[in-house]
């Protein structure tokens, strides 16, 4: 799988699709090894000021939370599989951000861009809760998608630029909950 050149996405039928799980750079491998995925962009969505800065997100400042923009087209993967990996990549028990990452620009959210999606991602979340396998309940927010601001440039593809960090990222108990919760489902 490759990243399509803008030029040729003309001819094509792409939707996008915009999730917030904890940090950004942990949420774009996942979906960009799908086939059917033609960018993931990480940014910023969900606040008030226009065009935030990393660090003022990470201050609390912006009401942003981290995010991932998704390219994908329909004919190849649906949206409902991409919800039900987003899941995969998150844990929905947790409002007050992701593993490692507290506080409110971690926060758990699915942007919704259409009736459909809204629909799709609201069933998604009914029958997560209905397999009861959380202790808690399932607090994840879905909320209309708001303008999106591509993260710096050093944010993206940041796990091919820094698998170190990556390496610490995931230690932080990412990888563990998504093992313990989710390979077996």
């Amino acid at each position: 799988m490759g990243i399509v050149e803008k030029e040729s996405w003309d001819k094509m039928s792409l939707e996008t699709a915009t999730f917030a799980g904890g940090c950004f750079w942990c949420m774009v491998q996942p979906f960009e090894e799908q086939p059917g995925i033609h960018k993931v962009l990480s940014g910023y969505t969900g606040g008030t000021v226009a065009n935030p800065t990393y660090e003022q997100v990470k201050a609390h400042t912006t009401g942003h939370t981290e995010a991932v923009k998704i390219w994908f087209d329909p004919a190849v993967v649906s949206y409902a599989q991409l919800v039900e990996l987003y899941w995969q990549q998150t844990d929905p028990t947790d409002a007050g951000g992701q593993f490692q990452d507290r506080g409110d620009n971690y926060r758990p959210v699915i942007f919704v861009n259409s009736a459909a999606q809204q629909a799709t991602a609201a069933a998604s979340k009914r029958a997560l809760q209905a397999r009861e396998q959380f202790e808690r309940p399932i607090v994840t927010q879905i909320q209309v998608v708001q303008p999106f601001y591509p993260a710096e440039e050093r944010h993206q593809q940041f796990y091919r630029k820094n698998p170190a960090r990556m390496a610490e990222q995931e230690a932080g108990g990412r990888e563990a909950f998504v093992k313990e919760h989710w390979q077996q489902h």
